[in-house]
């Protein structure tokens, strides 16, 4: 009789093809999850994998939606970054993943969920501390901590020769080890030859962009529209799109095609380990880099300075260390909203060879911006002699300073 059901997030990889066999073999009766979030995948392949190596039942759940208008956009509203260069692909696709997979462990009955994270990553935190408040009763499963599991298999490539012995069928070799992780916004690639962090990236490893050098040699424009910091048309060759899931895709398209969101990085773990990272981020880049430059338009300069120092930074690393479902977030998004109010208009942009820029902005509504007032060729209703006030007001700290240097004879002219 077994154990009880526990409801596995379930990829149809190695780690969880593994870890599906491995729970039966402990007697449980596994219930397969599968999150639609855009990863370009067979599901019903793998839905077919999962019952065949043992699963009672097994669940496919169509998140893309969710995930571009709950996760994605509520990210570009706020430009969220983390550590000045990861957009939080993964990050962002978690607490979607977490909240799907607490619903079928709840319909099924399940006494506990169980995940393929690694004890040394991200993910593990991400995913118990959603399930945790979704569910405060759940159990949690989790064999990569398991002494009995990782004393067993020590890594991918122990993996390997447990899902030959039980002929379980995975894509991954011993020859390109790394993991990867999909979605609608990124693909992530780590582990392996990765883990030395002066190693280049092995061409045939990207899988989402072309490589920039290759991509087309004549540029792509297109215009992307927003409304209260939020993407709501896009104008290119291909059409309008208006729908988020639409738009997103459509923005991938033209990222992917002129080899536009590649980055390698390394990175600090939210539990204290460093870690290499390459991330292919095609549309998302685009659209973050064109709301920033609306911003520039359309935004008060003292509220954007608070954004950027508190909530950008904040709503970051509350997204990357897994607190989605937390008190902190739902009031950093409140924040976000108000942020967002006047920035509306259009940016016009170009992809090319790997880069994208801004060749053009404009806003029908916020007046912000006065080219009369900016002009180098009139005057304007902005007077030139006011700003001698301005700099005499602006220079007495700053003559208190030079003088107490020259008190203590130190020259600010001289170099040390």
């Amino acid at each position: 009789m077994a154990k009880g059901k526990v409801c596995l997030a379930y990829s149809g990889g190695l780690d969880t093809s593994c870890i599906l066999q491995y729970l039966l073999d402990e007697g449980y009766e596994v219930i397969a999850f599968m999150a639609d979030v855009g990863q370009e995948e067979d599901f019903e392949a793998a839905k077919e994998k999962a019952l065949k190596i043992g699963a009672s039942q097994c669940y496919i759940e169509d998140l893309r939606q969710e995930f571009i208008e709950e996760l994605c956009y509520p990210a570009i509203a706020c430009n969220a970054i983390y550590e000045s260069v990861y957009l939080l692909g993964t990050s962002l696709a978690r607490p979607v993943i977490a909240r799907a997979q607490i619903a079928v462990a709840q319909k099924e009955g399940c006494f506990a969920v169980s995940h393929g994270c690694t004890g040394k990553g991200n993910d593990q935190v991400r995913f118990e501390l959603a399930f945790y408040a979704l569910q405060p009763s759940i159990k949690v499963i989790a064999p990569w901590r398991d002494p009995v599991f990782y004393n067993r298999f020590k890594g991918r490539n122990d993996l390997l020769d447990y899902a030959s012995e039980k002929k379980i069928p995975v894509t991954s070799t011993k020859s390109k080890p790394w993991s990867m992780d999909e979605n609608l916004a990124h693909c992530s690639y780590e582990a392996g030859i990765l883990e030395d962090p002066n190693t280049s990236a092995p061409e045939d490893m990207w899988k989402l962009t072309v490589d920039p050098t290759k991509a087309p040699n004549e540029p792509e424009d297109f215009t992307i529209h927003f409304e209260k910091g939020l993407p709501v048309k896009l104008e290119c060759k291909d059409g309008n799109k208006t729908e988020p899931l639409d738009l997103f895709l459509t923005a991938n398209t033209i990222a992917r095609r002129h080899g536009v969101g590649r980055v390698d990085i390394v990175e600090n773990r939210f539990i204290g380990l460093k870690s290499r990272g390459c991330y292919e981020t095609p549309g998302l880049s685009m659209l973050r880099s064109a709301h920033i430059d609306l911003e520039g338009l359309t935004m008060d300069r003292e509220i954007r300075a608070l954004r950027d120092q508190f909530v950008t930074f904040a709503y970051a690393k509350i997204l990357y260390n897994g607190l989605y479902f937390s008190p902190e977030r739902e009031f950093l998004e409140t924040s976000i909203t108000a942020s967002q109010k006047s920035v509306n208009g259009a940016v016009r942009c170009r992809a090319y060879k790997g880069m994208f820029s801004v060749i053009g902005r404009w806003s029908d509504t916020e007046k912000l911006y006065d080219e009369s007032e900016s002009s180098m060729d009139e005057i304007g209703d902005f007077a030139p002699s006011d700003t001698t006030g301005f700099i005499s007001v602006n220079a007495i700290r700053l003559k208190k300073f030079g003088k107490a240097k020259e008190e203590k004879g130190e020259s600010l002219v001289t170099k040390h």
